[in-house]
């Protein structure tokens, strides 16, 4: 059973003031796209920022946060995930309609989360 409430302690180990949170992959995509979700400390808070190799604007939500944000907070990011229409490039959006398989360092079963509901619509 996933534990939706987990919560990392930190995103940061003390030397950097950034991390990679998640690597999204999209294989049913026509390139096989990627988007990265990083964060960032500055001021006490903590940015997120969505990365693809076209260098699209996404909008993430939240935006940013004051403390690590749990499992549960972490997939409605990752599913509500938009671009910024007037500056998207590629077929982005379209892209962002599939499931991705995903990897992460700080959320074990995220991975699980998303292998389980790409089985469940009949994706490998």
């Amino acid at each position: 059973m996933i534990n939706y409430d987990f919560k990392p302690q930190s995103y940061f180990d003390g030397q950097l003031p950034n991390a990679l949170l998640v690597k999204l992959i999209y294989p049913e995509s026509q390139w096989g796209e990627e988007i990265c979700i990083y964060a960032n400390v500055m001021d006490g808070l903590i940015y997120y920022e969505a990365v693809d190799f076209y260098g699209n604007d996404l909008k993430l939500n939240p935006e940013k946060t004051k403390e690590s944000l749990s499992l549960q907070e972490l997939i409605m990011m990752i599913e509500t995930l938009e671009p910024e229409q007037e500056f998207s490039q590629g077929n982005i959006a379209f892209t962002l309609s599939g499931i991705p398989q995903a990897e992460s360092l700080f959320y074990p079963e995220l991975k699980k989360y998303f292998l389980d509901k790409r089985k469940f619509y009949g994706l490998s």
